[in-house]
């Protein structure tokens, strides 16, 4: 599903401070990555994670901001 398909399943409030932090990521990522966006939308369904799916998260948004440091 492309980002601006997904884009009002990512709205939703979100109280946790630790998570509120984890998904505070700049928007270019999650138009990069829809496994980030499905992360973020089973969080809001759900409300929990499982720790791989925070790890695999945290290593996703790692990756891209390697990527996008190198490309500018």
């Amino acid at each position: 599903m492309c980002y601006d398909c997904q884009k009002n399943e990512l709205r939703g409030e979100i109280t946790d401070p630790k998570m509120k932090k984890m998904f505070n990521i700049p928007e270019e990522c999650y138009k990069q990555s829809a496994f980030l966006r499905n992360i973020k939308v089973n969080y809001l369904r759900y409300g929990e994670l499982t720790e791989k799916q925070i790890s695999a998260f945290n290593e996703v948004v790692k990756k891209l901001k390697a990527e996008d440091a190198s490309t500018h």
